[in-house]
């Protein structure tokens, strides 16, 4: 019987020649990440409740303050005070005020065929180099850091062929809500969502991003894509070379198998409260909204800032918008100075952030208020997320978030 990308990823890294899923493997870690959202309990964890506390391999650490930059307040400030310090101490790679820590992680770390272990759920971004990450608690995170190693239960595989290519107008996140919402929020519980097909190699590396990092969201342990010549072009930008490239094998047995019609996909948009309530974008045109938001893990990269600045350049946020424009990384800001994004997002009366989670975290910047409404292109929309209970999120892409900006309703571009 055959392997998965992913079957192979634990295989190797169990120092086994095969596995399957439901089988639990001891698997050594190649890379371990953690932010701001939990490191500080992590460390508490190290030092109280460890009778020799040791790190087994400081290279392989990254921690990333990422989701309140700059500190809030001072509960925040002590939180990362605790975080900076134990990566001087412990000679730690340690990144603060340089971006999201999934972006910082694709573009400095992550290389094919590596098994990385994250404290944050959307870790399984990086499978859009045919790595396998996925989220972990804290506690799982300090057993990695202390020993190098994990335990896994190999999950199955589910098979998604993407056929075709997206029409103009139509974006990576439009096809990936759009998978969501005919799935479930729980379509791919523990399970690989393993994108393959023709329709594959019409996808840049930021759009695999937008699909693995959304993968999580269908319950997957995580998504992942072949590393094909795409992939292996991205990595050489960046200077770096694969562990291993992995496919999966003809014969590899896949939990159920799913064909997309690119082609098919149109602009779509979650409805509060609910990542899987999609709908064709035009069913909720003219909602009013009180606040705009292009950033995140999953569409704060050059492509989406491209995309909103070609919309709204020219244009006027509407006077009852306020319009967030979230960079994912300290690289994608650069370069959307260097072509003159930031002054057309600006000059359009956006309000430019700094790199940071902002309003997808909803705890710190952007925070929307009693009954408000945001339009996002964050990753989530539940109730609550990016401030009061009574606020609702919805989702959309890079172009719908930005024209409804300038409409001050939900519209298409």
């Amino acid at each position: 019987m055959g392997m998965t990308i992913a079957e192979k990823i634990i295989a190797a890294a169990a120092g086994v020649d095969h596995v399957k899923p439901g089988d639990i493997h001891t698997v050594n870690l190649d890379r371990l990440m953690s932010n701001d959202g939990t490191t500080h309990l992590t460390v508490d964890m190290y030092h109280n409740k460890l009778t020799s506390p040791r790190i087994a391999d400081p290279e392989k650490l990254v921690f990333i303050v990422d989701h309140n930059v700059p500190a809030d307040n001072p509960k925040t400030a002590a939180a990362q005070k605790k975080m900076r310090d134990f990566a001087r101490e412990h000679e730690i790679d340690f990144w603060e005020g340089k971006g999201v820590c999934h972006q910082i992680m694709m573009e400095n770390y992550v290389c094919p065929g590596e098994l990385i272990f994250g404290a944050d759920s959307h870790t399984c971004t990086y499978g859009a180099l045919g790595a396998f990450g996925t989220g972990v608690g804290c506690t799982d995170f300090l057993y990695g850091m202390v020993t190098g190693t994990s335990w896994v239960l190999v999950p199955e595989s589910v098979k998604f062929n993407l056929v075709g290519k997206l029409p103009e107008g139509v974006y990576p996140r439009d096809l990936m809500l759009t998978i969501i919402g005919q799935i479930g929020a729980n379509g791919c519980n523990y399970q690989v969502m393993e994108f393959c097909g023709e329709g594959a190699k019409t996808l840049s590396v930021n759009d695999r991003m937008v699909l693995c990092n959304l993968s999580v969201e269908a319950g997957a342990k995580t998504g992942i894509f072949e590393a094909d010549e795409i992939a292996l072009a991205y990595l050489q930008e960046q200077g770096r070379k694969p562990k291993a490239v992995y496919k999966s094998d003809p014969d590899a047995v896949y939990a159920r198998e799913y064909t997309i019609d690119l082609s098919a996909i149109q602009p779509v948009i979650a409805r509060p409260d609910f990542v899987d309530d999609v709908v064709p974008a035009k069913d909720v045109c003219g909602v009013k909204i009180d606040e705009a938001f292009l950033g995140s893990c999953n569409n704060g990269r050059i492509e989406e800032l491209r995309i909103g600045a070609g919309i709204i350049k020219g244009k006027k946020v509407a006077d009852s918008v306020r319009f967030l424009v979230v960079p994912a990384s300290l690289s994608v800001y650069k370069q959307a100075l260097k072509e003159g994004l930031i002054d057309i997002f600006m000059e359009s009366g956006a309000i430019v952030m700094n790199p940071n989670c902002s309003v997808c975290w909803g705890s710190c910047q952007g925070v929307i208020g009693e009954n408000e409404v945001l339009i996002s292109t964050g990753t989530r929309n539940f109730k609550g997320r990016a401030g009061h209970p009574s606020s609702k999120v919805y989702l959309g892409s890079a172009a719908t978030v930005t024209a409804s900006a300038i409409a001050g309703e939900i519209t298409l571009a």
